[in-house]
């Protein structure tokens, strides 16, 4: 466009110069002067005609096709070119990242009606500009045919899944979506798939009510089912811990049966003893039984009347 504008300043000052060598080639009557006048201000008035609006500039991130007579027959690439305006016509088109943003509503296969949103971001491919020309015209009508079966494959996806599943499973929607959309669109339509995101899925206020109380619910009984099973476990362990410790006892006690010798009972027997001995009459001794093992150990013991 700078240069555009630059040629036609240019030609302008060429346009009023060759008007003044004219004016003063009739004003000299100097027929030399006039003509040379007349044939430059024909010539400037052609090309300001001809050039300014034939020279144009490709963009970095354009392709540009050119049409001669309708036909597209050339592909510009970055830079400044010179393609005669009256019989040729250019046609931009931006190969930079372009993104759709789309929104549309569908059903999953139990009926229930959901809003999604999702982003299709896309780079054409910029050597089969001539073919996009072509078959679609323009950038807008192939976004348009993009976004028409981005949707229809989306919406395939999505109603092949039941509710709870899409909710469930949000995060492997984008992929599956993403594949269809990459598969459907190929290289028919002259573009390359960048990337696919669904940003939103909303499904109707009452169904996501319906599911918050039902994950209430689920996390209620989990709570209580995990109570349960903490105390049955403290049960069970306490238990365990009783048998242990009888188990313990009953095996200290048979040790301890086992170490109790005749000769140990006899010496914790005297041990025990406070010295005093039974008194019984019979004649003239005292007798006491000492028990040792099974069988008891008779003291005498005589005393003087």
């Amino acid at each position: 466009m700078t240069i555009r504008i630059l040629l036609i300043f240019v030609f302008l000052l060429l346009i009023s110069g060759c008007i003044a060598v004219c004016s003063y080639g009739f004003k000299k009557k100097n027929k030399g002067v006039k003509l040379f006048g007349i044939i430059a201000a024909v010539l400037s008035v052609l090309g300001f005609i001809c050039v300014p609006f034939s020279v144009y500039t490709v963009d970095t991130g354009e392709v540009a096709v050119v049409k001669f007579l309708g036909q597209a027959n050339n592909i510009r690439q970055a830079g400044t070119y010179f393609d005669f305006w009256i019989t040729n016509t250019i046609q931009k088109y931006d190969t930079k990242t372009q993104t759709i943003q789309i929104q549309t509503g569908t059903y999953s296969s139990d009926a229930q009606t959901m809003e999604i949103q999702m982003t299709v971001q896309y780079k054409i491919m910029s050597d089969k500009s001539i073919k996009i020309a072509e078959q679609y015209g323009s950038l807008d009508a192939l976004q348009s045919r993009i976004e028409s079966v981005a949707v229809e494959k989306t919406k395939a996806i999505l109603s092949s899944y039941k509710a709870m599943n899409i909710i469930a499973d949000r995060a492997s929607m984008s992929p599956l979506v993403e594949e269809a959309i990459k598969k459907a669109i190929d290289e028919k339509f002259y573009v390359d798939i960048q990337t696919v995101a669904m940003t939103n899925i909303d499904f109707s206020d009452a169904f996501e009510k319906a599911v918050e109380d039902k994950m209430i619910a689920e996390q209620q009984q989990l709570k209580a089912n995990y109570e349960n099973e903490t105390k049955i476990a403290k049960a069970k362990a306490d238990a365990e811990a009783k048998v242990v410790a009888a188990e313990a006892e009953a095996k200290a006690n048979d040790l301890l049966e086992k170490s109790l010798t005749d000769k140990i009972l006899r010496q914790m027997y005297i041990e025990k003893w406070d010295g005093k001995l039974p008194e019984t009459v019979a004649g003239d001794s005292s007798t006491m039984l000492i028990p040792v093992g099974n069988s008891s150990e008779t003291v005498n013991n005589n005393k003087t009347e």
